[in-house]
């Protein structure tokens, strides 16, 4: 559980980055993309500390820059701050989990209702079955980021042809991009198919027209989520003091 309009995976942050002044604002950009980018292809991991000289120097931003585009990523619960540890890539314990997906649902069950109500065209149809498909072979090539990047433009099809904008901005899909990784390592084969294959009956829903299946369809996709945050062990969510 992806224009102009603001993708779901850095909608949290590019409010905030608009109200900053030029040079913030790009950097924040430059931050929080080469964050959630390294999120989801694995190269932070939840609990890492963030080096500050590493990050100027990779991203060519003053420490400054930097600082004040942390703290936005902070404020959409993607980075922690400490005043005496510096920056560390988010942590979720169990019950910032629950809470997560407790807020995820209702949303992703409105943009599957509301897809559903309007996808009544050819194009719309066939919008639907490319991002099914595309996510679908990037769960097979058992590449994380490519799977979650896969995942993101499902959720963005789902929310052009609905037609409410505002969701795009609302749906928290970069924490859950977040809590994938941390539970990588630690889900099994059977975890991710199930994740996986939660989505195929969603899209057929919406693209047969029947909001109250697809409805249904987010309801069991995310029942199954929450089975396998039970599988998991506690070890797999420390949380961050």
């Amino acid at each position: 559980m992806e224009g102009s309009e603001p993708t779901m995976t850095n909608a949290a942050t590019n409010g905030s980055a608009r109200s900053a002044a030029a040079e913030p604002e790009s950097a924040t950009d430059k931050v929080a993309d080469a964050i959630t980018q390294g999120i989801r292809s694995g190269v932070f991991v939840p609990g890492q500390h963030l080096l500050e000289p590493d990050l100027t120097r990779r991203l060519g931003i003053s420490r400054g820059s930097l600082r004040e585009s942390l703290k936005h990523l902070a404020a959409a619960g993607i980075v922690t701050l400490s005043r005496y540890r510096g920056a560390y890539i988010g942590l979720l314990d169990r019950t910032a989990v629950a809470q997560l997906l407790d807020t995820l649902e209702p949303l992703a069950r409105l943009a599957a209702r509301l897809a559903a109500e309007n996808c009544t065209t050819p194009a719309t149809r066939s919008q639907m079955e490319r991002a099914d498909a595309d996510l679908e072979a990037a769960a097979r090539s058992g590449n994380r980021a490519t799977y979650l990047e896969a995942r993101r433009r499902f959720y963005d099809a789902m929310i052009d042809i609905g037609g409410n904008r505002e969701l795009a901005r609302v749906i928290p899909l970069s924490r859950t991009d977040l809590m994938r990784a941390q539970i990588e390592t630690v889900q099994t084969e059977v975890h991710r198919k199930r994740h996986a294959s939660g989505y195929g009956p969603i899209a057929r829903a919406i693209i047969a027209g029947d909001a109250k299946k697809a409805d249904l369809a987010v309801k069991k996709h995310f029942d199954g989520t929450r089975r396998t945050m039970l599988d998991l062990p506690d070890s797999a969510f420390p949380g961050m003091s």
